[in-house]
C-alpha cells in the first residue's frame, strides 16, 4: 500500500514533465524540423537519388563509315539505356565535346569498318574521360559489352562467314592516363574539407556568441550589423584559405595529383567556395542562435549534400531528373566540377566560368540573407 502511494506522485511528476517537454517541442519549429521533417526529406532524397549504376552515359560517336553495318552498330548504342550517343563526323568535334565535359567518351568507327568486319578483323577506338577512374572502367566495360553483343547478333543473323569475327576495341583514358582513383578523389576531398572548415567555423562561433549574449551587446555600439558580420567573417575566411593551400599542397606533393590548369584559377574559384561555406554557416547561426541546432543543420545542409549529391561519389547523370534539379541548388556541385576540371583537364573556360559565376551569385545571396536575418532578429 505504501509503495503504491509513493508511485502516484512520481507518476504525476513524470507525466507533467512529458506534457511540458511535448509542449516545448511543439512550440519549437527547429526541433520539429530536425527530428521529423529533415530525416524524411533525406531518406527520400538519398533513397531515390543515390545510385552506383552508370546510366545515360553521354558518348560522342565519330561515324566515319556510312555503311549499313556501321549504322547498325550505332543503333545498338542509341537503343541502350546506358548510353546517350551524339553523332559527330570529325575527331576534332568529339575532342571539343570531351574537353568541355559534355561527353564522357568518344567512340570512333573508322571508314573501313564494314569491310574489315566482313573480313573478321574490325576494330573501333574508344577514348574515355578518366577523371573518375572507377566510372571510366565501368564505361569501358559497358562499351565492350555493347559491341560484343552486337557482334554476336550479327554473326547469328548473317552467318559466321558473312558476319565476320569479333570487333576489337582499342581504348585509352584522357586526363588520367594512370587510371589512378586518387586523381578523382583528392579534388573531391578538398571540397569536403573546405565545406567543414567554412560552414562549421562560422556556425559554431557565431551561435556561441548568441548564447552568451555578447552578440547583442555589440548592437548597443555604433557598429552596424553588416560591419559586425563582415568583421566576424574575415578571420575565418583567412583561416579557410590557409586550409585550402595546405590541401592543395598535399594533393600536389603528397598524393602527386597533377594541376594541369592555372593555380590562380584554382585558388580564385576555391576562395569563392570558402565564402559560400562561410555564408551558409553564418546564415544558419544568425537565424537559430543555438550551437546544437546550428551544428546539426550545418551538417545536414553542407557536408551531407557535398558528400552525396555533388558529383563527388555518385554520377549526377545517373540520378532521376527531379533529384538532378535539386543538385543545382548545392554549391558543392559547382565547386566539384571546377576543381576536377582545373586539376585534371586545365583552364577549360566553358566549364570554369559558369561554375564560378554560380558560386559568385551564391556569395551575394548568402551575404544579403545573413544581414537581413540579423537585422530582423535584433531590430
Amino acid at each position: 500500500m505504501k509503495d503504491r502511494e509513493s508511485w502516484r506522485p512520481k507518476g504525476r511528476r513524470i507525466l507533467a514533465m512529458v506534457k511540458k517537454e511535448s509542449r516545448q517541442m511543439i512550440r519549437d519549429p527547429a526541433t520539429i524540423a530536425v527530428g521529423v521533417v529533415l530525416p524524411v526529406i533525406l531518406i527520400l532524397l538519398f533513397g531515390f537519388g543515390l545510385s552506383l549504376d552508370v546510366k545515360n552515359v553521354p558518348l560522342a560517336v565519330v561515324l566515319q563509315d556510312s555503311s549499313a553495318t556501321a549504322q547498325n552498330l550505332l543503333s545498338a548504342f542509341a537503343l541502350s539505356r546506358y548510353f546517350r550517343p551524339q553523332v559527330v563526323h570529325s575527331s576534332q568535334a568529339a575532342e571539343r565535346l570531351m574537353i568541355e565535359g559534355r561527353v564522357d567518351g568518344m567512340l570512333t568507327i573508322p571508314s573501313d569498318f564494314a569491310r574489315r568486319f566482313g573480313a573478321g578483323n574490325a576494330r573501333v577506338q574508344l577514348v574515355v574521360h578518366g577523371s573518375d577512374a572507377n566510372r571510366a572502367r565501368i564505361i569501358e566495360s559497358y562499351v565492350e559489352g555493347a559491341v560484343g553483343a552486337w557482334s554476336a547478333r550479327q554473326a547469328v543473323q548473317e552467318g559466321t562467314a558473312a558476319g565476320g569475327g569479333p570487333v576489337e576495341i582499342r581504348s585509352r583514358l584522357w586526363f588520367n592516363s594512370a587510371n589512378d582513383s586518387r586523381y578523382f578523389l583528392v579534388p573531391g576531398l578538398i571540397v569536403l574539407v573546405m565545406t567543414l572548415i567554412g560552414a562549421f567555423l562560422t556556425a559554431m562561433v557565431v551561435a556561441r556568441e548568441w548564447e552568451r549574449g555578447t552578440f547583442e551587446a555589440l548592437f548597443v555600439t555604433p557598429v552596424r550589423s553588416g560591419e559586425i558580420l563582415l568583421g566576424k567573417t574575415i578571420p575565418y575566411f583567412a583561416l579557410g584559405v590557409l586550409g585550402l593551400l595546405l590541401c592543395v599542397a598535399a594533393g600536389k606533393f603528397l598524393f602527386h595529383v597533377p594541376i594541369v590548369g592555372s593555380l590562380a584559377v584554382l585558388i580564385g574559384g576555391s576562395m569563392l567556395y570558402v565564402m559560400v561555406a562561410l555564408g551558409v554557416g553564418l546564415l544558419i547561426s544568425s537565424y537559430f542562435k543555438n550551437q546544437l541546432v546550428a551544428s546539426q543543420l550545418t551538417m545536414l545542409a553542407t557536408f551531407m549534400p557535398a558528400l552525396m549529391l555533388s558529383g563527388f561519389l555518385f554520377d549526377l547523370r545517373s540520378m532521376p531528373a527531379p533529384i538532378r534539379a535539386i543538385t543545382y541548388l548545392l554549391p558543392a556541385r559547382y565547386y566539384v566540377a571546377l576543381l576536377q576540371t582545373t586539376f585534371l583537364a586545365g583552364d577549360i573556360w566553358p566549364v570554369i566560368l559558369p561554375n564560378a559565376a554560380a558560386l559568385a551569385v551564391m556569395v551575394a545571396l548568402l551575404g544579403y540573407a545573413s544581414r537581413a536575418v540579423t537585422r530582423k532578429r535584433l531590430g
